[in-house]
């Protein structure tokens, strides 16, 4: 009796570093976010194209008020932000992996989306990205080019898009890991199709 009790007091230890370990989080994107972030990216873009389509040029250049955007300010809007954003993926990946990640970023991919595709809260574009008066056809053609460049960089990347970060100036979202700024950009393209939406629902749009 007294070896069976030394024999169990010898394994105890063993047992206890046999338990599992919680272990860390992947840090490349799941299959599951991979997909998110690509309807995100596909479904923003044709909504743009949807709410802008067959509009005469009155329309496409109407302003509800001299200090709103017009819907083609808007739509230049979005595509001169897409290439800031992806600037703002690619330094997060080009920075060393952080290894706080999983606690920093904890909770944000459902945030982005939330806080950008609700325009109660304004803010003001930084001037890189504020409209110029692009044409129609530089606009459409813009669109479509840094969408093309975002999805295939989506679909391919193998970048550790999860441990990869970079702080917002905003201090609303804080540290976001590169994959974050991946989804920021169909997120934000979703606030503004909203704006177009109310500039086409302005008592003043032209009927055609």
């Amino acid at each position: 009796m007294k070896n069976i009790v030394f024999l169990a007091l010898l394994l105890c230890p063993l047992f206890a570093f046999a338990q599992p370990v919680a272990s860390k989080g992947s840090t490349t994107m799941s299959k599951e976010d991979r997909a998110k972030a690509l309807k995100l990216l596909q479904d923003s873009h044709q909504e743009t194209l949807d709410a802008i389509k067959g509009l005469s040029d009155e329309q496409w250049n109407y302003k509800p008020a001299p200090d709103k955007w017009s819907v083609g300010e808007v739509a230049e809007h979005i595509w001169l932000a897409e290439s800031l954003l992806f600037g703002a993926m690619e330094n997060a990946l080009k920075a060393p992996e952080n290894p706080n990640w999983e606690e920093q970023t904890k909770g944000k991919n459902e945030r982005v989306v939330s806080i950008l595709t609700n325009r109660t809260g304004k803010a003001q574009a930084p001037e890189t990205i504020k409209p110029t008066g692009k044409t129609r056809a530089e606009i459409l053609k813009g669109l479509a080019e840094v969408r093309a460049k975002t999805i295939q960089f989506a679909t391919a990347t193998q970048a550790a898009m999860n441990s990869h970060t970079l702080d917002h100036p905003f201090k609303v979202f804080g540290t976001l890991s590169a994959y974050q700024w991946l989804i920021y950009i169909p997120a934000h393209n979703l606030r503004h199709n909203q704006q177009i939406l109310e500039v086409k629902a302005a008592p003043g749009f032209p009927r055609k």
